[in-house]
């Protein structure tokens, strides 16, 4: 097992029990008491647990907690660089696809330069400025209108109404959490309203999130599990959460990043 998928493991049972003792992880995990030790450490470095003796407890933010877009960005990149890239690989030329608002889509909003013909709708400023950018003359671009968000994303009445006489191709999501019953959840309600919309404009949708978000719940659910006809996260996922998507969405689609593919051909 990779450092990262063990550290995906603790952190997900930390955020389900609420601690761990390092006995414990040493026993299910099978490794040394120093490789827990240098796991949880990890862990508390990135602000998600807490190290107490013996063991460590869960950070978990309020269900309201929205970070702001830069704060948002410096997370997980190389495993959005490698969902993006898997994701990017779905999209088709010529048709119309929807894009919510995050980091991780404006990271896939990147990888579509060399697509021709695409018909882009967004609720969010980042992913419509570099869309913008793009060398695509045959490229349409609609940003809704709405209020804004601290993720710079567009809500509100105005946003949900424009989405509403839309119809897409496919639907591209990012989400604040998703975990099993809640299902992909927003800290903020209004925006929960704004993107259940976008879902609704699209025949197909796409669920981007990396494994950092499997045990996170906001505090509005923007669609179940079951609703998601593919789901791309990254190779950090844990086996649990894994069994679980695979279960419950159409299909779950795995990015390995360039990090795994190096240790692997070592």
């Amino acid at each position: 097992m990779l450092a990262r998928q063990r550290q995906a493991l603790i952190l997900e049972e930390a955020r389900r029990t609420g601690a761990v003792r390092v006995s414990d992880l040493v026993t299910r995990l099978g490794v040394s008491d120093m490789t827990v030790r240098r796991d949880l450490d990890v862990l508390a470095g990135r602000g998600l647990v807490e190290k107490v003796y013996g063991g460590a407890t869960s950070i978990v933010g309020k269900s309201t907690d929205e970070p702001g877009f830069e704060a948002k960005s410096v997370r997980q990149r190389a495993q959005k660089e490698a969902i993006a890239a898997v994701a990017g690989g779905l999209v088709r030329p010529g048709t119309a696809i929807g894009i919510s608002a995050g980091t991780t889509t404006w990271t896939l909003a990147r990888a579509l330069d060399e697509i021709p013909g695409l018909t882009i709708v967004t609720n969010s400023i980042q992913v419509a400025d570099v869309l913008r950018g793009a060398n695509q003359p045959d490229r349409t671009v609609v940003l809704t209108g709405g209020v804004r968000t601290p993720s710079d994303a567009l809500v509100g009445p105005v946003a949900v109404q424009s989405l509403r006489s839309l119809h897409l191709d496919v639907v591209f999501l990012g989400v604040h959490g998703m975990a099993d019953g809640p299902g992909f959840t927003t800290p903020n309600l209004t925006e929960s309203e704004t993107d259940r919309a976008l879902v609704e404009a699209g025949r197909k949708l796409v669920v981007l999130a990396d494994h950092t978000k499997w045990g996170i719940v906001g505090i509005s659910t923007i669609a179940g599990l079951e609703e998601a006809d593919v789901v791309v996260s990254d190779d950090g996922l844990s086996d649990n959460a894994r069994e679980t998507l695979t279960e419950q969405v159409g299909e779950l689609m795995i990015a390995e990043t360039a990090e795994t593919a190096e240790a692997e051909e070592a």
